[in-house]
Parts: C-alpha cells; sequence; structure tokens
C-alpha cells in the first residue's frame, strides 16, 4: 500500500468519524459521494478484472452511516473500494477545495511550468484537450496510458529521469497505487501536477512526494453532478457542473 493512501486516510479520519455519508453514487465513469456536512467528492470508479456481478468485497450500506466506516477502504486490497473512498475523501474536502482559487483554461498551469514550444512534457493519463493543445503549440510529449496502449513504462520512466521537464500525472494513480512508483523515477528538475477529478485538494498528504501542484476540480452543482455520475458520463460533462481549481505546492 502507498504511503499516499496511509496518509489521506491519517488527515481525514477525525473528521469522518463527524460526518454521515449520505449518497454514494457509483457510477461507471466516475464516483461522488456526498456527506452531512454538505460536502461532495468526485473520483475516477478504478474497476480492476470485472469477474463476476460483484465487484466488492463486502455488502455494506454506506449512506447514513459514519463517514469513517467508509474512509477506511482508502486502504483497500479491491480498486473500486479505493475509489469510493477517494470520492469521500475529496467530499470531506470539500469545503477547503472551494475556498482555492480557480484556473478555469489552464493559463495558471501553463504560466507556472512556463509551457510552451520548447517544453517537454510527460504525461501518465491521456487528457485530450490537453493533447490537443500541446499539439497546436508544438509542445513534445510523452504519453503512458497502459489502458490505451499508450508508452512503455521503462522507456517513459528513463525519460522522467533524463529528458521530461514538466509531469503531468494522472490522480487516477492513486487508484492503481502507482504514483510513488512514478514520483520515483523523476530527476530534480522535473516538475509535477497531479490533475484530474479524481485530485484531493490536500497540500499535507504530498508532502512526501515531488509534487509541485494540484490541479482538481470541485462540483458546484451538487444534483447535476450527481446525476451525470449516475449516467456514466465522464470528465467533460462533470466540468460542466464543477470549478477547475489549483493548488500550488511550490
Amino acid at each position: 500500500m502507498m504511503t499516499l493512501n496511509q496518509k489521506l486516510y491519517q488527515l481525514f479520519a477525525n473528521k469522518a468519524q463527524q460526518v454521515t455519508i449520505e449518497i454514494l453514487s457509483l457510477g461507471l465513469g466516475y464516483t461522488a459521494v456526498t456527506t452531512s456536512d454538505g460536502g461532495i467528492g468526485l473520483s475516477y470508479t478504478y474497476f480492476g478484472d470485472k469477474k463476476s456481478c460483484m465487484v466488492l468485497n463486502e455488502h455494506i450500506d454506506y449512506e447514513a452511516k459514519p463517514a469513517s466506516l467508509l474512509l477506511k477502504k482508502i486502504k483497500s486490497d479491491n480498486s473500486v473500494e479505493r475509489s469510493m473512498a477517494l470520492a469521500l475523501i475529496n467530499a470531506l474536502n470539500y469545503d477547503a477545495a472551494l475556498a482555492l482559487p480557480e484556473d478555469k483554461d489552464n493559463h495558471i498551469l501553463y504560466d507556472t511550468f512556463k509551457i510552451g514550444a520548447q517544453s517537454k512534457i510527460a504525461m501518465v493519463g491521456f487528457f485530450g484537450p490537453l493533447v490537443r493543445n500541446f499539439k497546436e503549440k508544438k509542445v513534445s510529449l510523452e504519453i503512458l496510458d497502459e489502458s490505451r496502449g499508450l508508452g512503455h513504462k521503462q522507456d517513459f520512466y528513463h525519460k522522467l529521469g533524463n529528458w521530461a521537464e514538466v509531469l503531468m500525472l494522472t490522480s487516477t494513480s492513486i487508484l492503481n497505487q502507482s504514483t510513488e512508483e512514478i514520483l520515483a523515477n523523476v530527476s530534480e528538475k522535473v516538475k509535477t501536477v497531479m490533475l484530474g477529478p479524481s485530485t484531493p485538494m490536500a497540500a499535507k498528504a504530498f508532502e512526501h512526494l515531488p509534487v509541485h501542484m494540484l490541479a482538481g476540480t470541485v462540483p458546484i452543482n451538487k444534483e447535476k453532478t450527481i446525476k451525470a455520475v449516475r449516467h456514466g458520463m465522464g470528465t467533460p460533462v462533470l466540468h460542466k457542473f464543477s470549478r477547475k481549481s489549483y493548488l500550488s505546492l511550490i
């Protein structure tokens, strides 16, 4: 288990004992959790190999129960349970995330990391809008996304050590427990941003890692967000009902 998962658990353990879960919506694309204190959080729904109709380790009705019951599943060996727990973590952190500044069009991201035509960017996870924009800007880009068959892990890790200037790392890596392995391969010159709707906007969770910015998604319209999750929608739809927030760790 990653140290990151343990840190996330410890950071939110106290708050999780004080609130209950209202809604747990486990969608095909994303998972949403709402809490009794008004929080809402998202996480990618990370399926392992689905071998039967039962994708969880056990039957537990988390709704109307203390959030602490689900929080501990961030340490589970089941990736769907980890997905549910990460959505809860983002719900528990909702007020803090809501207070963060917005980076609607990624201008702050680009300015902070000085991204331009000469930049060398490594990307874990395929972020379509960013990929299109980088191609327009003639940015050099290497992508590792096993689900799409993009990149070769060892070649990519080699480039993290001797080529890349910026690493854009999907927070889905928290769910497949690869974050720390990936970051162990970056050179000191690489600046890293964790991004995507799963991103926990909590600086303390990343203190032991070379991460320089968190770029997450904070739902604003809760009802439409939950409906989109229930209907299997993905990031482009969820962004319509959310704001893109950032937290600089530099």
